[in-house]
């Protein structure tokens, strides 16, 4: 019998780059291959993971920004509706606390498709979206961790520095296109993978190699939808830090075991002064409030300006697209 968080701790980084990725997972947890492809099989189709394959460091291969309307409350529905549907749009949340209640992530192969993007969101919907790019990241996507916080707070401390932009050739965009939507649950996924990408397959294995020491690939390995295992409640904290002191605060905000993501992004004077943000996830929302307590207060942050946007309803939650030719 499998422990399922610690298996789903387990399934989220470090993914094999062989030809039976899943057969030597399968090995190390005891579980026979057809096992471990029937169990992520059924968590595929009922939600609970969103694909197997790989996460992206931000601004690496393409561009994308957190972005966000102001909506009349007795629109947001129908206006989520309209965002969600752009096929740039990878996130897209309902969020309380501020007059930006919609807020959403897009990506693009470069920025100018992205201005496209933020133009035609707001030609469609009538609202200016606020574009808050980022300046710098602190912790993003080493996984969700479920049952071992201790060991996700020790590989926050060794984190590679940020890896920087890469330029891609047209076997690049290739492959990055057939990851994106997550490598299929069959005994020899990369052969499937190098047919998608016309590519042979131990040039896939050596790409995904180099991307991943590189850090361009983040991780490789099951993406969670956290929100279906019980993580149901979440807040996006920020706070206007002076420039000079950000960086050594972000840091610090970052090592907390409860924070899942952290960054600083532009100000937009004067509709969005904070620059500093951090993302909290709690089971219930007994649990959010003293979390977000302790998370300012090891931060050192009880005092700097900031404000609390409590997730009120996911709209879409996916993968960024980076591949894509359209800019909406």
């Amino acid at each position: 019998m499998y422990d399922e968080l610690n298996l789903y701790d387990t399934l989220q980084r470090d993914f094999p780059l062989q030809p039976r990725p899943y057969q030597a997972l399968a090995g190390n947890l005891g579980l026979s291959e057809h096992t471990l492809l029937s169990l992520l099989a059924r968590d595929l189709g009922s939600g609970r993971i969103s694909r197997v394959g790989a996460v992206f460091a931000p601004n690496v291969i393409g561009v994308s920004t957190l972005a966000a309307l102001s909506v009349p409350p007795a629109q947001l529905d129908r206006v989520a509706a309209r965002v969600s549907a752009c096929a740039a749009v990878s996130h897209n949340y309902a969020r309380s606390g501020h007059p930006y209640n919609l807020w959403f992530v897009a990506g693009a192969r470069e920025r100018r498709m992205l201005d496209g993007t933020l133009a035609s969101i707001g030609d469609m919907t009538g609202l200016a979206p606020l574009d808050l790019p980022m300046a710098r990241e602190y912790h993003i996507d080493l996984g969700f961790p479920l049952a071992r916080p201790g060991r996700a707070r020790a590989r926050r401390a060794s984190a590679a520095a940020p890896a920087v932009p890469v330029t891609l050739d047209d076997d690049d965009w290739r492959l990055v296109a057939a990851l994106e939507t997550g490598l299929p649950l069959t005994p020899r996924p990369f052969h499937a993978l190098a047919a998608q990408a016309r590519m042979p397959m131990p040039q896939v294995l050596e790409r995904l190699a180099r991307w991943s020491a590189q850090g361009v690939i983040r991780r490789l390995g099951v993406v969670l939808q956290h929100g279906r295992f019980g993580f149901r409640h979440n807040a996006m904290c920020v706070w206007d830090v002076p420039d000079a002191h950000v960086d050594v605060i972000g840091m610090r905000l970052a090592r907390h075991a409860r924070v899942t993501l952290c960054y600083r992004r532009v100000r937009r004077l004067p509709d969005w002064p904070y620059n500093l943000f951090a993302m909290v996830h709690a089971r219930n929302a007994q649990d959010l409030q003293p979390a977000l307590a302790r998370v300012q207060a090891t931060a050192g942050l009880e005092h700097a300006p900031g404000t609390v946007l409590v997730g009120t309803r996911c709209y879409k939650q996916r993968g960024t697209r980076y591949a894509m030719q359209v800019s909406a």
